[in-house]
């Protein structure tokens, strides 16, 4: 047995084998349910449209999200299976992702595997890799860009610039999908500026001012890139003029105020699951079946100790690996106490969801030896959780009408 298992402490064998399971998770029964589902109702039809660069559709938002729902859609078909297929890619990139950044934080292949699979496991990461929004892409590209900005960390000054440029890259890209991404450029800014200063080694070839200008300049380059099919539309097509009014426009929708929803939440909420979404519950392919949003217990309580003990240890030792756990959660949540949005929703806590994985990886191994075989069991209780909501996560067939009370704990959840 260890010697079949042997490969896989190396870096690079474990994580394909995580991407194998992971995307392998993601794709089973995806085409399930054959009807739209939640916000999929606004941006299967917008990829439509774009697909036949018909016109301007669903203008809150930039384009990227739905061009690549497109893209699936023109690969497979107008079908579930088109409508999803780049989700799970996106959902498998997250993954991964989470293994780059923990094992660049580390140097430890445990440690990275227990981010990824954690990151698994979170139920978010599943629920929002098989269907076709847009908040998925926009975490996938965020999550990359970390991870190649912290592999700019390292190297020669010329694989510096490149890998921090693809990071700015990525960023664009993710401000294409959502607008939600915005607040990581500044992160990113404030980031390289807090850690250069104390480790001058970090980055080579890369002063302050160079940072910024490759980031602001990468990053404008791939979002203006975004827009480009607007600009074949053969109603109101995009024009240079229109563009920068364009983003007024959308800032527009974006704060406008909305009326009252059923699934609205308070920001503060989401860390608790304070009010976890059912993205579908009806009857669809001959059984009732339900889609429940919500995160892995284990992971959603357990990942806020973690964001504390990191925390605490980082004012304690100034260990960078800590500082930065804590950071990425405590930025990707907190900015929703002043993104200027009349209603939220648990989906918003997608990104900061994805960060508690890696706040636990990190945890688990800076404090493993007082732990003993506790981190172990830990992660064994977060898969059977993981195994025991899979039924409603997937719209698996359920018994009946009433079935989603065996697993709404709370009166929130319904």
């Amino acid at each position: 047995m260890r010697r079949l298992l042997a490969p896989f402490r190396r870096p690079v064998p474990a994580l394909l084998a995580i991407l194998v399971a992971a995307q392998a998770l993601f794709c089973w029964r995806l085409t399930t349910p054959h009807m739209l589902v939640f916000d999929e109702i606004h941006y299967v039809p917008a990829a439509r449209t774009l697909l036949a660069l018909e016109g301007p559709v669903n203008v809150e938002h930039p384009l990227l999200g739905k061009a690549l729902i497109a893209l699936g859609m023109m690969i497979f078909g107008d079908n579930p299976l088109g409508w999803r297929a780049l989700s799970t890619l996106a959902g498998t990139a997250i993954v991964g992702g989470v293994f780059a950044i923990v094992w660049l934080m580390t140097g430890r292949t445990r440690a990275a595997a227990i981010g990824a699979v954690l990151t698994l496991v979170n139920f978010m990461v599943l629920v929002q890799a098989r269907i076709a929004m847009l908040d998925g892409f926009m975490a996938a590209f965020v999550v990359l860009a970390v991870a190649a900005m912290g592999w700019a960390m390292r190297g020669t000054p010329t694989q510096s610039r490149w890998r921090w440029g693809l990071g700015a890259v990525l960023l664009g890209l993710a401000v294409g999908v959502k607008w939600a991404a915005v607040p990581y450029l500044g992160y990113a800014a404030i980031g390289f500026v807090l850690m250069k200063r104390g480790d001058t080694s970090r980055w080579p070839g890369l002063r302050w001012w160079s940072a910024w200008g490759l980031l602001g300049l990468g990053a404008a380059i791939a979002y203006a890139a975004t827009f480009a099919p607007a600009f074949f539309y053969a109603r109101e097509p995009m024009t240079w003029a229109n563009l920068l009014p364009f983003q007024w426009e959308m800032y527009a929708r974006q704060t406008q105020i909305l009326p009252p929803h059923h699934y609205q939440s308070i920001w503060w909420s989401w860390p608790v699951i304070g009010r976890p979404i059912w993205y579908f519950y009806e009857v669809a392919d001959g059984a009732r079946r339900g889609i429940f949003l919500l995160g892995n217990p284990a992971v959603m309580w357990g990942g806020l100790i973690a964001v504390a003990a990191c925390a605490l240890g980082w004012l304690r030792t100034r260990e960078v690996r800590l500082g930065v756990a804590a950071g990425l959660w405590i930025g990707g949540f907190a900015v929703w106490a002043i993104i200027p949005k009349s209603l939220g929703f648990y989906y918003y806590y997608f990104l900061p969801a994805i960060w508690l994985s890696i706040a636990l990886a990190v945890a688990i191994d800076r404090w493993r030896a007082r732990m003993r075989d506790w981190d172990e069991a830990y992660l064994v209780g977060a898969v059977c959780l993981f195994v025991y909501f899979h039924p409603i996560l997937t719209a698996g067939a359920l018994a009946g009408p009433a079935s989603f009370s065996r697993w709404t704990w709370f009166a929130d959840w319904r």
